[in-house]
């Protein structure tokens, strides 16, 4: 009886879990949960991570922004390592960017009726990791983003050279296979699907990372170049309705706008090398660029009388802290809590709303100036694309605001001075030295390009307690990458130290292998 008993007991049982079993992804399932992303909108918050805080470390090493203060604050300002001013560029890229465009691609790879989104994750994927790369060297790459899809946690870090080798590849097929009439990207922040504008983005990077081999392969340059600027394949940018970026609001505040109006506005600067270059050639963008506020640590609307007289613009040199500037020459004390160096204009390109731009015409017809004085190039004239670059982001209403109006008298005053002129002997100085300019607020570009060409002629910043990597001979005083974050060193530490002794070391002064 016992033994009826029990065979009965597990035969219900069995009978009861296999019924469980059958509804078991239904019964787990919750009903007003999200199980999955739509891939536009991962795009959507990809492109939008895409935007990393550059202050830190790029825009002060290419001597356009300064705090003298160390601490949480300190990097680039000294050649000092802050572990996680460091970082910021690795960690918003692989987490925020970089995870979503992988998930995106590999969910869409066979979907030929979403195959724009498909190539537009491949476009932006290609242009985050040229971002790394340029700040770090070896990253992972081939394995990156797949935690979650193949279980891949501690991904090998893969050679610059052969990540930079696919990303000319990933540009070139995906902006090629970008096609009119197939499904409309709407959820994109940049140009809302328009496909002809995105083919134009695609060939803009591809002649940018082109341009990246000038000082170590001319030739394989110039055969990049040759291909984007190919009309046939959808041309470059053609003006400022082209630029990519994102547009901030009240609501959603522009980050390095909120720090210099928010608890940093007494703490941040503009580098005398900027201010001096732009009042040297008189440029018109310095009175809608800087300011000196009365009353510089408080809110804009407690600043008073904000003086944007070019004559009286200057800016904070660097090599000093907080207790040494006080014997810089020139030095125009403290008011309050705040020195009386001139800052980024709060009302215009320090807005709350200010539009960041990643890629923009005038930074594209600098690099054609560039590709057509060398050779590279053959169509148009080096000076007109110039000419244009210089007009194009003096009309950039994005970064200066809906009221600046640098009209073509301004434009041509400017253009026709001595040392802005185009001279063919001088011109790859001149455009670099543009670039420079185009790329204020774009600084990972903005050192990119100072390490690739050498210009602006910037002098070393020669800080006491500098990491001494950055005073080698090799280094020449300038941060040429940035250390990989302790965390990877600690728990993907084989995968750090096998590409740290590809690169010869983990450190300021190693370059990157374009940088040679």
């Amino acid at each position: 009886m016992k033994r009826k008993y029990l065979f009965l007991t597990l035969l219900a049982f069995i009978i009861t879990f296999s019924s469980c079993d059958k509804n078991f992804v239904k019964i787990n399932t919750n009903p007003v949960l999200a199980n999955d992303l739509d891939p536009v909108y991962q795009f959507s918050n990809a492109q939008q991570a895409s935007v990393i805080p550059s202050y830190h470390y790029q825009g002060e090493i290419v001597q356009q922004i300064i705090t003298p203060f160390g601490g949480v604050l300190e990097g680039g300002n000294r050649n000092t390592v802050n572990e996680n001013n460091a970082n910021a560029t690795f960690d918003q890229l692989f987490t925020g960017s970089i995870r979503n465009l992988v998930d995106i691609i590999n969910k869409l790879k066979n979907t030929p009726s979403r195959s724009n989104l498909y190539n537009m994750a491949r476009l932006w994927k290609a242009y985050c990791f040229q971002n790394l790369v340029d700040t770090y060297g070896d990253v992972p790459y081939f394995d990156a983003g797949k935690g979650f899809i193949g279980s891949t946690y501690l991904p090998k870090y893969d050679d610059q050279k052969l990540i930079y080798d696919d990303l000319v590849k990933e540009y070139k097929e995906a902006t090629d296979a970008l096609t009119e009439g197939k499904d409309v990207v709407s959820g994109d922040l940049f140009y809302k699907g328009n496909i002809a504008q995105w083919k134009k983005l695609g060939n803009s990077l591809l002649l940018r990372i082109g341009m990246r081999y000038t000082k170590i392969d001319e030739a394989k340059a110039k055969s990049i170049a040759a291909i984007a600027v190919d009309a046939g394949r959808g041309g470059l940018m053609e003006s400022n309705n082209d630029n990519a970026f994102i547009q901030y609001n009240a609501v959603y505040n522009n980050g390095t706008s909120s720090l210099l109006l928010g608890g940093e506005r007494a703490n941040y600067y503009i580098g005398k090398p900027f201010i001096d270059f732009l009042k040297s050639t008189n440029d018109p963008r310095l009175q809608f660029i800087s300011v000196k506020y009365a009353n510089p640590s408080n809110p804009l609307e407690t600043a008073g009388v904000a003086d944007t007289n070019p004559a009286d613009q200057l800016g904070m040199p660097y090599g000093y802290d907080e207790t040494s500037i006080s014997t810089a020459p020139d030095y125009p004390g403290k008011n309050g809590s705040a020195f009386n160096y001139s800052q980024f204009n709060r009302a215009t390109v320090a807005r709350i709303d200010a539009t960041r731009f990643l890629m923009t015409y005038a930074q594209t017809q600098l690099l054609l100036a560039e590709a057509n004085q060398r050779g590279y190039v053959s169509t148009g004239m080096a000076k007109d694309y110039y000419e244009k670059a210089v007009r194009a982001h003096m009309a950039q209403t994005g970064l200066y605001g809906m009221d600046v109006n640098i009209n073509s008298s301004l434009q041509d005053n400017y253009l026709q001075q001595p040392g802005i002129a185009f001279e063919p002997a001088m011109a790859i100085e001149q455009i670099n030295e543009q670039y420079w300019i185009a790329s204020v607020f774009i600084w990972e570009e903005a050192w990119a390009n100072f390490r690739r060409s050498g210009f602006p002629q910037l002098a070393p910043i020669n800080y006491q307690g500098a990491d001494p990597s950055v005073n080698t001979p090799s280094a020449g005083g300038f941060i040429h990458r940035l250390p990989y974050p302790l965390r990877e060193k600690s728990v993907n530490t084989a995968n750090v130290v096998e590409a740290t002794s590809r690169m010869g070391g983990d450190n300021l002064g190693v370059r990157i292998f374009w940088d040679k």
